[in-house]
């Protein structure tokens, strides 16, 4: 029996493991799995050491303040994979926790193959950090083509894959007008997968939701959220007496939701290229604090935050960030956007161009051969 442990280090790298896992599991049985892993993982039967929260920390100050804490949990985290003796190691993307595990197993246990998946962002920034990484990685799997001259440049093993989740494979219906009632246009909200992105944008967007009502009587606000966090915010909404808007969690009914959307508002993630790809128009917001916003000012080196614009070198989806991120400035953009139909299609047409670059409709199935390789 071969052994796989899985580290993740937040709900969007669960989600993107899930999708390499599930089709493994489809073409081999002989694998016994083991990860630190969320809800997506769960659900295609891997067991978790611990509740994925308890890693997932957000900004420098966060991450300060918790060290000593984190550093105990990567303790523990190598502890237990040794004892569980993988023949690989696959880490998904969270370097700052997933790559410090990796480093250590590796110095304990070389043997132990070691596979990252979601390249550090060397683009963005720490391109010295490629160096390192030679030392405890054996193959890192790539999700963007523009990546792998970074890795070929240390002599790293690696392989473009595609963006999995550019991939919809989901062709189940889904009956959504229970949530969305009276022929309402859905209007979809994306206040991040974190309880400190939560905190700090859903005000702000409670603001700029009470902005598009005085103007808008025909939308439907739908905050798409985890299993974890979707009570919490379905009671924000509660407290505020919203009698339009809703909060999902169940992953299959927020495709749908997505799709049936004429625009949506997004934290800056993952998420976006999810959208773009299900051609829906779009705006990107995220703010954080002060500390953490002129820490990350000294170390980024690209003028934009979303993938789309960066790859394009062009704000192709506007972003509002930090202090542009407020409801006044949200509403006056997404206000503008909707009154002009043509902005909206140029945007969506755009969007489709930069992502088709991203797609190799078989990511999992290269991923997987990959993995293969090295038992």
């Amino acid at each position: 029996m071969k052994k796989i442990f899985i580290l993740t280090g937040e709900p969007s790298g669960d989600k993107l493991a899930s999708k390499v896992i599930k089709q493994l599991k489809n073409s081999r049985s002989d694998i016994e799995y083991l990860s630190v892993g969320g809800e997506h993982l769960k659900a295609i039967g891997i067991k978790s050491l611990y509740d994925l929260k308890e890693v997932t920390y957000l900004g420098f100050t966060k991450v300060l303040l918790n060290v000593f804490k984190i550093k105990r949990k990567i303790n523990v985290t190598v502890k237990e994979i040794i004892k569980f003796k993988p023949d690989i190691l696959l880490s998904v993307d969270s370097p700052d926790f997933t790559l410090r595990v990796t480093k250590e197993v590796k110095k304990k246990e070389p043997n132990i193959k070691t596979i990252h998946f979601v390249a550090p962002q060397v683009w963005v920034w720490r391109e010295h950090r490629v160096k390192q990484l030679k030392s405890f990685l054996d193959h890192v799997l790539l999700l963007f083509p523009f990546e792998k001259k970074y890795f070929d440049k240390e002599g790293i093993q690696s392989t473009f894959i595609g963006h999995p989740l550019l991939e919809d494979q989901s062709k189940s219906k889904v009956d959504i007008s229970q949530i969305i009632k009276d022929n309402k246009k859905i209007f979809s909200i994306y206040p991040g997968s974190r309880l400190s992105e939560i905190k700090m944008l859903t005000p702000i967007l409670f603001e700029f939701i009470k902005k598009m009502n005085e103007k808008y009587k025909d939308l439907f606000f739908v905050f798409h959220s985890t299993a974890e966090h979707v009570q919490l915010i379905q009671n924000l909404l509660l407290k505020e007496g919203f009698k339009n808007c809703g909060a999902i969690g169940d992953e299959k009914i927020k495709s749908h939701i997505l799709k049936s959307s004429m625009f949506a508002v997004v934290k800056s993630g993952t998420i976006s290229l999810e959208i773009c790809n299900a051609k829906i128009p779009s705006i990107i917001i995220y703010k954080m604090g002060m500390i953490n916003f002129f820490i990350v000012k000294m170390l980024v080196k690209v003028k934009f935050a979303n993938i789309i614009n960066i790859a394009a070198n062009e704000e192709i989806i506007p972003e509002l960030l930090q202090s542009n991120c407020n409801a006044t400035n949200i509403y006056n953009t997404v206000d503008k956007l909707l009154s002009n139909k043509q902005t909206l299609e140029k945007q969506v047409a755009k969007s489709q161009k930069i992502i088709s670059n991203f797609k190799t409709e078989r990511s999992s199935e290269i991923a997987t051969s990959v993995i293969e390789s090295y038992f």
